[in-house]
């Protein structure tokens, strides 16, 4: 019986996901020779350059695959919670045991060779989120249903972040949060982090801006006039009373109307009136919320009196916690600096590299931008440059269009399993290659802060690749099983 299962693995598995698969990894190793290639090479398969040591790790990646789809699936399912635990241990002793390489303690040497112990914990992470919310009696019903998951992705992403310095690793944890949003989680959650980025980056972008009246700063203003908007909205939508917007929108125009009247013979402090009437409505919730029994609104007003001590705490976050050449690279992405030459070159050269690609690009190996080395870490994280340099706005598109069909043929993956396990494990693996997929084209283009991420399948390193690859063909070997599977 368990042979005739075995068999059946190559007729169940996935064939479409691993064409997808090696089109990726080929088309990435070719690029990755193409943006380390230098004129007096001979051949891509030459172990001396990235490029053929790449297609070593890409050999060791198929064979890895294989191994993965021959073990039984109710491995992974069982032996979830222990390879978290080994997992943690290992990212703990990671940084006694690594070198310095950048500011970062996350590479252990093996020899000839390092792994960062990091790209492989994703796997193990969703493999344990899956197993607590693909129990049976598991209900998202409430905030304290996700103790336990916020728990499973917070303690890693600390330990990365904080003991290994690799900010990058730890954000990627970040794309649980679609896998929870899935599973039940209210949508306000999103909203919330999406408030906490755009509070973060008023705060620094125009926090030391001064107002051109008065005493106090735009960025103070602006988060308290936007923190006002969402109070006012609450208010209207769990109290239910139209009238009430006009009379409170009103009011806040009497107040700002009233200061600035009196602004022109005091000197009045902005930042307390803006805060003052955040706080006064916050009263108005709290007792709306205990009267009415309107107890959203009592979360609310919670949240509100958090901002407001978050928007204060912005400043400290960003001087004292995060790294220099951090905080330089969002300074020069808001535009509060330019440095070309330094925390901006990267991607300066990277935008140059692209758009001297044009619509057909320069052809492989002719990037003029890539040649002379111009872009730093060309064949890892900005090894997109090189797909814009030498194949132009068509092969960019083409290769973009190839992680489109990949990640959705994820989400099919995900649809149709019958187990809740594969489910939850199908969607945090489709999370975390749409998160990478995003940041770091992102990044590249100019858009996001450069966090060093590196892109599927395409930039240069055997953790990154054999990452990915673990995080694929265990999906594969759970969907090839999904039809001896019971919900």
């Amino acid at each position: 019986m368990r042979a005739s299962r075995s068999g059946n693995i190559w007729q169940n598995v996935d064939w479409i996901t691993i064409g997808l698969f090696l089109v990726l990894v080929i088309f990435g190793w070719l690029n990755i020779y193409g943006a380390s290639y230098t004129f007096d090479q001979t051949s891509i398969f030459d172990f001396s350059n990235r490029a053929g040591k790449q297609f070593a790790w890409m050999i060791g990646s198929v064979v890895l695959g294989i191994i993965l789809l021959l073990i039984d699936w109710k491995t992974y399912d069982i032996l979830a919670y222990i390879a978290y635990g080994v997992m943690l241990l290992l990212l703990l002793v990671t940084p006694f045991l690594a070198h310095d390489i950048k500011g970062s303690l996350s590479w252990i040497s093996l020899g000839p060779i390092s792994l960062q112990p990091a790209e492989f914990a994703k796997c193990i992470v969703a493999l344990a989120v899956a197993k607590y919310m693909g129990r049976y009696e598991y209900k998202l019903r409430g905030w304290r249903d996700l103790i336990v998951p916020f728990a499973l992705i917070g303690i890693p992403a600390l330990i990365i972040m904080v003991l290994q310095k690799e900010t990058g690793s730890a954000l990627v944890f970040a794309a649980f949060l679609f896998v929870f949003y899935r599973q039940g989680m209210s949508g306000y959650v999103l909203w919330m982090v999406v408030a906490a980025v755009a509070l973060f980056i008023i705060s620094i972008r125009w926090g030391g801006v001064a107002l051109p009246f008065g005493s106090g700063s735009v960025g103070i203003l602006a988060c308290m006039l936007l923190l006002t908007a969402v109070e006012i909205y609450f208010i209207c939508k769990e109290h239910k009373m139209k009238w009430q917007a006009l009379i409170l929108i009103g009011s806040v125009i009497v107040v700002y109307g009233i200061s600035l009247l009196v602004n022109i013979w005091v000197r009045v402090p902005f930042d307390w009136i803006s805060m003052g009437v955040v706080v006064a409505l916050v009263l108005y919730m709290i007792f709306v919320s205990l009267y009415w029994r309107k107890y959203m609104l009592l979360i609310v007003a919670v949240v509100s009196l958090l901002c407001i001590g978050y928007t204060q705490a912005c400043d400290f976050v960003f001087t004292k916690v995060l790294q220099p050449h951090q905080r330089i690279r969002i300074e020069v992405l808001l535009g509060m600096k330019e440095d070309p030459a330094g925390a901006g070159y990267n991607v300066n050269q990277a935008r140059i590299a692209i758009g001297s690609g044009r619509f057909m690009g320069k052809g492989y190996l002719k990037g003029t931008q890539t040649k002379l080395q111009f872009v730093p870490e060309q064949d890892t994280d900005f090894i997109f440059c090189t797909v814009g340099e030498e194949w132009g706005f068509v092969g960019s598109i083409g290769v973009l269009l190839v992680y489109l069909l990949f990640i959705l043929r994820l989400i099919e993956i995900a649809e149709r399993q019958r187990n809740n396990f594969t489910q939850i494990y199908a969607y945090a693996v489709a999370s975390i290659f749409l998160f990478h997929l995003m940041i770091n084209v992102g990044m590249v283009l100019g858009v996001l802060p450069v966090i060093g991420i590196p892109l599927p399948f395409f930039s240069y390193g055997g953790s990154s690749l054999w990452g990915f690859t673990l995080l694929l063909f265990v999906l594969l070997r759970l969907d090839a099983a999904r039809t001896e599977q019971l919900r």
